[in-house]
């Protein structure tokens, strides 16, 4: 097939790209200049112009919580807009097949976990990412509304887990959570600190997996797209404390100093944990332990970003 890839040059979809060599299909993958997803326009003329057989979404604003309490309006709206105008764009050029990519953030707040498909909608939202979230809600959503209107159009929703790995941003301000502990614990070692903040208690408990997995994963789902359900999690089915990523990132890296804990900060959900029983019934799971992704993503952050 012949598949637009939005969002090539993130996390994910240059992990999507690497994995692509090994498959057969034709991968578009244009620039933000080339297809401008904020501008309905640019969305149109470019799907007019190249008619892709299917579209995988992965474009998006993402970050930390810092991030998000610090830009909820660019969070919200920016993420919102570039759904809508590339699903109702892709829904009146009659593209059969979309795969939209969501997040775990969207569950409701209070939610007991693991965190099932059937609870979207069902709760308040996490405050500190909530604009992040309702826009995911919403392009999630209009995939089930295009599915009942037109039942030819295979508009389907993956919700992974927290990411990591290959291609990931190591800024302390707008990273996640592994990428910014690698890059904190490194620098740590390197000036002897003899000691790490770490935000909140360090037992909110959080689902991250290896991005390569996922991207697997994505050519997976397209080779079986008709079977897939129509919201699926996609994740470990497992999860770590927030002390745990640490003491992990820090026997990687070979920081033998201690952690305290800044009791001030907010940590957000306590639990975010997938319930992976669709995704198991699917036929698939995750390859790569903590150990191993931890390991690669620094060797990665070492050869690409740790000269900054």
């Amino acid at each position: 097939m012949k598949i637009l890839l939005t969002g090539a040059n993130g996390m994910v979809g240059r992990n999507v790209l690497e994995v692509s060599k090994l498959h057969e299909h034709v991968l578009l993958s244009p620039t933000s200049s080339e297809l401008n997803l904020l501008d309905v326009k640019s969305v149109e003329q470019y799907i007019a112009e190249h008619r892709p057989d299917m579209v995988i979404h992965a474009a998006g604003v993402v970050g930390g919580i810092q991030a998000n309490i610090a830009n909820p309006v660019r969070f919200l709206v920016d993420n919102m807009q570039m759904g809508l105008n590339i699903l109702t764009t892709a829904k009146d050029h009659n593209i059969t097949k979309f795969l939209n990519l969501s997040s775990s953030c969207m569950y409701p707040r209070d939610a007991l976990n693991p965190l099932g498909e059937d609870l979207i909608l069902k709760g308040e939202l996490e405050p500190t990412n909530e604009g992040y979230a309702l826009a995911k809600t919403a392009s999630t959503r209009l995939c089930e509304y295009i599915c009942k209107e037109n039942l030819t159009l295979l508009y389907k929703t993956i919700i992974p887990c927290n990411l990591y790995g290959y291609f990931d941003k190591f800024s302390p301000e707008n990273s996640h959570m592994i990428p910014a502990v690698i890059r904190k614990i490194d620098e740590a070692r390197k000036n002897n600190l003899s000691d790490i903040d770490i935000w909140g208690d360090g037992e909110a408990r959080r689902e991250f997996m290896f991005a390569e997995d996922l991207a697997h994963f994505i050519f997976y789902a397209i080779e079986r797209f008709d079977e897939m359900p129509q919201n699926l999690n996609v994740g470990l089915g497992r999860d770590y404390t927030i002390n745990e990523y640490y003491q992990a990132v820090a026997e990687i890296v070979g920081y033998t100093g201690s952690f305290k804990h800044d009791l001030t900060k907010p940590v957000g959900m306590k639990q975010k944990l997938i319930d992976d029983t669709k995704l198991k019934q699917f036929g698939w799971s995750h390859t790569t332990s903590l150990e191993t992704g931890i390991s690669k993503t620094y060797q990665h952050y070492l050869s690409e970003y740790a000269n900054d």
